[in-house]
């Protein structure tokens, strides 16, 4: 079973979109880790088969009838989630409140709490869900507004689908990774057998691509770049691909600026799905050349 990993230094590059195209294509379990904006859904159209709660981590919360207002709680928080209520507007003696937005979570305030006031216990930061779509399995999720942890919840959507990958007999896992470098984009690549870097021929788009690249490297993951809308600037599409023959990067292919892509979305279909555009070859000619490295012996 192999992992392939479609990533990007940024949202909007048209990352899901080839994502959903490879789809069509492969024969595949589908994982959307790009759980703070999930949109692989929108193409797709997943019936859901499960659903699951996601609990990333742990919550203070203050007992109003145990707490004396002692302050102890809010002089140790380092995070300024504790704050005093106006007995005016709560309607009840003085005592302190946690801001769940603000609450990160470390549990300090429950450890020195003279009076054993305040409950520390897992919170639901979200859901996330087995489904099935017209071309195969696919695991996604939602994280719940202003929620955390989505590196941990990206970690568990990508063992269940190797899970279904395995229970099904299903080559690949195919997931539409999260954008930029951070926690839920390293939960996404780590262990991965290959990633395909979606950039764009921009300035940032090649800053972006120097550091997901960099991000590739540090894990010793292989990777392929993508340049999206190419023909949108032709000079800059050359520097991209010039940065990455100079750091040993393959560039799988080019997608040229096409409408239909848009047409394709409002009929919730891949590219590949919706016709024969100049766009679906281009996907197709990018699949078949990550399919060929991917099962490259190494």
């Amino acid at each position: 079973m192999k992992e392939l990993i479609v990533i990007s230094g940024k949202g909007g590059t048209g990352k899901t979109s080839i994502v959903a195209s490879f789809a069509a294509l492969s024969q595949s379990v589908l994982a959307d880790c790009d759980v703070d904006a999930a949109d692989l859904h929108l193409v797709l159209s997943p019936d859901k088969i499960s659903s699951h709660t996601f609990s990333g981590g742990k919550r203070a919360e203050i007992n109003a009838e145990k707490c004396t207002a002692c302050g102890t709680c809010a002089e140790l928080c380092r995070f300024e989630a504790i704050a005093k209520t106006d007995p005016a507007t709560a309607g009840a003696a003085l005592y302190f409140r946690v801001d769940p937005v603000s609450c990160e979570g470390c549990g300090v305030c429950a450890w020195f709490c003279p009076e054993k006031a305040i409950h520390f216990g897992p919170v639901v930061n979200g859901e996330w869900y087995i489904s099935t779509t017209r071309h195969g399995p696919m695991v996604h999720a939602k994280l719940h507004i202003a929620e955390e942890n989505s590196g941990k919840l990206v970690s568990l959507i990508r063992k269940q689908a190797r899970q279904a990958a395995e229970e099904k007999n299903i080559p690949l896992v195919l997931v539409d990774g999260s954008p930029g470098i951070g926690c839920p984009v390293i939960s996404s690549i780590t262990g991965a057998d290959m990633v395909l870097i979606v950039t764009e021929p921009t300035l940032s788009g090649l800053h972006d691509l120097d550091r997901v690249a960099d991000l590739a490297a540090h894990f010793s993951i292989p990777a392929l770049v993508c340049i999206n809308k190419w023909d949108i600037n032709p000079d800059m599409s050359d520097h991209i691909a010039r940065r990455a023959e100079e750091r040993d990067l393959q560039v799988a292919g080019r997608v040229r600026y096409d409408t239909m892509v848009t047409d394709a979305q409002i009929h919730k279909l891949s590219v590949v799905e919706y016709g024969d555009s100049g766009s679906a070859r281009d996907i197709r000619a990018v699949w078949r050349q990550v399919e060929t490295e991917l099962n490259r012996p190494r």
